[in-house]
């Protein structure tokens, strides 16, 4: 399988021509060290991070947004919605407040404060 990417690692957007050899991943196109891994990452085991706006039940006209701390398999992401649209979050609220302790392998955290 052969793909072609546009590395979102850097402001260079390098475009990479990603493929699948016998036992290894070969990545070409790419300035950068980053961009090599980031491309292996896309086409073996892609993750996203992934954020969200979640209401605030005590401030019915406030909500808050969320985001993994670290990127997430692809294939999780909206089973993590699934499961962020069950929160009910009260104010106050600070910056790096934990949603989500474990949404695979990674925790949940507000991105603002709510007073």
């Amino acid at each position: 399988m052969k793909r072609e990417l546009i590395c979102i690692l850097c402001p260079k957007g390098c475009t990479l021509q990603a493929e699948i050899l016998e036992t290894e991943v070969s990545v070409t196109g790419n300035a950068c060290l980053r961009g090599e891994r980031y491309g292996k990452e896309e086409l073996l085991a892609p993750k996203r991070t992934v954020t969200a706006v979640l209401p605030v039940s005590n401030r019915p006209d406030t909500a808050v947004s969320v985001k993994t701390e670290k990127p997430v398999p692809k294939e999780k992401v909206m089973e993590l919605m699934q499961l962020l649209q069950k929160e009910s979050l009260i104010a106050p609220l600070e910056p790096g407040q934990c949603v989500l302790e474990d949404a695979f392998g990674t925790r949940v955290i507000t991105t603002c404060r709510v007073l």
